[in-house]
């Protein structure tokens, strides 16, 4: 199991051919997981009510990691320990949260935004 960060997900959408055989061919389908923040940020971003519709659609394939009060503790361990030092922000710190939770990589193109944390493995 892979968590993708909402990053991945949007270059999939784009259509970047790398992401998609990554997705596809290297973790899998049935592998890949996401945070409920992941779907908010892209439920957020879609465009228009039929975008929003296609992307509920196709997220609903993938397992979803809600928030939990362990996932919220950490992250706000997270917060407390990285958000001055390296501007860790919170939809980062609830993703790399649930990442180290379920004890899986995540998947992400914004490696500075996560490299710090030394209990994260990375994809």
């Amino acid at each position: 199991m892979v968590l993708c960060d909402t990053d991945v997900m949007i270059e999939f959408f784009k259509g970047n051919v790398s992401t998609k055989n990554i997705l596809k061919n290297d973790i899998l389908p049935e592998n890949i997981a996401l945070s409920s923040i992941t779907l908010m940020e892209l439920y957020f971003g879609a465009k228009s009510k039929k975008e929003l519709t296609l992307i509920k659609k196709f997220l609903s394939a993938f397992e979803i990691f809600k928030l939990n009060e362990e996932i919220t503790d950490l992250s706000l361990n997270l917060i407390e320990i990285y958000s001055k030092s390296h501007s860790l922000k919170i939809p980062d710190a609830l993703i790399g949260a649930t990442s180290l939770y379920y004890k899986i990589p995540l998947f992400t193109y914004n490696k500075k935004d996560f490299n710090f944390i030394k209990e994260l493995k990375l994809y």
